[in-house]
């Protein structure tokens, strides 16, 4: 009885995906390439799932390989959480079929004491910080953590050309994270408040 799905850390890939992602794969003229499964901005609205080629070689510290039917799978270690119950399946149809990757959990806030400095505050952003700034049409995001500690912040809708973002910025933001991520430093804000297109005032 063949195995129908088969099941890697956290995500399953359908029997059909392993058979079209190995045909893809057979193309690229390169012995030993495979799959990586990563998930790009997780834990926040914009978490997008996505599946790249991966030459041997191009592995990371902390990726993990499973062998699949004909090919080897990685998964990037810091979005395994985020890859919980993720699954990829393909439909063939006349058109040529379609991949499909449904991870429900890409996009939920996940943070442990071994979180990165990233992920905390990601998550704070976006369970306390935007909910308030939501009432106003704005909202904030975190383009970069700077190498000497500091948090650039990106602020949008509303916020975008407030008047009153540096106070804010000062008041609301940088004491909440502060106060919960000690080895943050400050913030720094990268938007430019010259737009004034959408602001709240």
């Amino acid at each position: 009885m063949s195995q129908v799905e088969k099941w890697v850390p956290n995500v399953t890939i359908t029997d059909s995906a392993q058979e079209y992602l190995a045909q893809l794969l057979s193309k690229q003229n390169c012995e030993g390439i495979g799959i990586r499964m990563f998930v790009a901005s997780p834990g926040t609205p914009q978490a997008e799932t996505c599946i790249a080629y991966m030459r041997p070689g191009e592995e990371k510290e902390g990726d993990v390989s499973v062998p699949l039917n004909g090919f080897n799978a990685w998964f990037e270690g810091k979005s395994l959480p985020y890859l919980e119950d993720a699954k990829v399946d393909y439909s063939p149809d006349r058109m040529g079929g379609q991949l499909t990757i449904r991870a429900p959990n890409s996009k939920m806030p996940k943070i442990s004491d071994d979180s990165s400095i990233e992920d905390k505050i990601n998550y704070i952003l976006y369970n306390e910080v935007n909910p308030g700034l939501a009432a106003h049409g704005g909202n904030v995001s975190l383009a970069q953590v700077t190498e000497d500690g500091y948090a650039v912040l990106k602020f949008g809708g509303g916020c975008q050309g407030c008047s009153a973002v540096d106070l804010t910025l000062k008041e609301g933001v940088e004491k909440t994270l502060l106060s919960k991520i000690p080895e943050l430093k400050g913030l720094r804000d990268a938007t430019d408040h010259s737009d004034t297109s959408n602001a709240y005032y």
